[in-house]
C-alpha cells in the first residue's frame, strides 16, 4: 500500500508471480496529508483513515498485514561515508547515529534510523545509505493502517520501493542508471552504480524547470564527483494521480533533450500485467510494486 499526498492505493500481487492481480486507488483531499521530515503529516487524519480504509476494502480478501510505502519527503535521507567500519553491528550502528547527528533536522533520539552498505571506498571504506524518520512521523502512518485493521510490517520510501523494484526485476543493469522520481510535491533523483545507491537528492516540486535544473547539477555531479562517463539508464516514473500518458510523454522528451538520452518510464521496466488500465499511468503502482517484489526475493532468498 502507498500513501501519497495525492492518493492512497493499495496493490495485491498475484502468488508466485509478477503480475499485479488487484488494484484500488482512493483519491486524497488538498492538505489532508502534508509530507515533511520535520513536522506531523497528517492533515486531517479522519480523511486518510477512511481512504486508507476504502482502499483495503477494495482489494478481494482480508490484508491484515501490509507492506507500506510513504513519501519520500518525510524522511532525512543522506550518503554516509567511514573510513574504518567497526566489526560489530551494534557498534556500527551507534557510529551512523552519532554521524547523523550533525546533518539531521531533529534529535536522532526520537528517529527510526535504517541504513544499509553503499559502494566501497579506497582504503578499505564504505559508504552507507542512511534514512531517518522522525518516530512519531512513522508513528502516523502505521496508525491509520491500524485504523483500518491492518499492521504496517514494512514502512519505506517511495523512491526506495522504485529502486528495489527495478533490482528485483528480471533485467540486470550494466553501469550507472538514473531514476528521475516525479511526485505530488517533491521530486526526486537517485543514480544506482552495481545494485547500490550512489546519489539520491529530494527537493520540493517547483515546476519543469526545477526539475530540468535538478537533473542537470545531478548529471555535472555524476561526472565530476563521481567517476561517472554518462548513464547507462534513464528511468522515470511520474506518481502523480492526475497526470495524464501524454502528460507524462511530454515530461520524458523534455528530460531526454536535457540528458541526451533515451528515458524509459518506469512502468514498462516492470513489465506487469495488470498494473494501469486505459489511459492510466502504471507509474502509480510502481513503489507498492517495488516494494512487494523486494519482499517476496527476500523471502525467496530465505527459503
Amino acid at each position: 500500500m502507498q500513501i501519497a499526498t495525492d492518493r492512497v492505493t493499495a496493490v495485491a500481487l498475484g502468488r508466485g508471480a509478477r503480475e499485479v492481480s488487484a488494484v484500488s486507488t482512493v483519491p486524497l483531499p488538498d492538505g489532508a496529508l502534508i509530507p515533511a521530515a520535520n513536522a506531523l503529516n497528517l492533515g486531517d487524519r479522519a480523511a486518510v483513515e477512511a481512504a486508507v480504509g476504502q482502499a483495503l476494502r477494495q482489494l478481494p480478501g482480508a490484508h491484515g498485514r501490509v507492506a507500506l510505502v510513504v513519501p519520500d519527503s518525510a524522511a532525512k535521507v543522506s550518503l554516509t561515508s567511514f573510513e574504518q567500519i567497526p566489526s560489530r553491528s551494534a557498534d556500527l550502528e551507534q557510529l551512523v547515529r552519532w554521524q547523523s547527528r550533525k546533518t539531521a533536522p531533529f534529535r536522532v533520539e526520537d528517529a527510526q534510523v535504517a541504513f544499509s552498505p553503499g559502494r566501497s571506498l579506497e582504503g578499505g571504506g564504505r559508504e552507507y545509505v542512511v534514512s531517518l524518520m522522525r518516530r512519531d512521523i512513522v508513528e502516523e502512518y502505521e496508525s491509520v493502517c491500524t485504523a483500518a485493521g491492518a499492521h504496517a510490517g514494512v514502512v519505506d520510501l517511495a523512491s526506495f520501493s522504485l529502486v528495489n523494484g527495478v533490482l528485483a526485476g528480471r533485467r540486470m543493469v550494466e553501469g550507472d542508471w538514473l531514476l528521475v522520481h516525479v511526485a505530488h510535491g517533491y521530486s526526486t533523483i537517485a543514480v544506482v552504480r552495481h545494485g547500490q545507491l550512489i546519489l539520491f537528492r529530494n527537493r520540493p516540486s517547483e515546476g519543469d524547470g526545477n526539475l530540468a535544473d535538478l537533473v542537470h547539477q545531478t548529471t555535472m555531479y555524476h561526472e565530476d564527483r563521481l567517476g561517472g562517463t554518462g548513464f547507462s539508464r534513464a528511468l522515470l516514473a511520474v506518481s502523480l494521480a492526475e497526470t495524464s500518458v501524454e502528460q507524462a510523454g511530454i515530461l520524458r522528451a523534455m528530460l531526454e533533450s536535457r540528458l541526451g538520452t533515451t528515458v524509459e518510464g518506469i512502468g514498462s521496466e516492470l513489465s506487469l500485467p495488470g498494473a494501469g488500465g486505459e489511459g492510466v499511468l502504471p507509474d502509480l503502482v510502481a513503489a507498492p510494486v517495488g516494494l512487494l517484489l523486494r519482499e517476496r526475493s527476500s523471502a525467496e532468498t530465505a527459503a
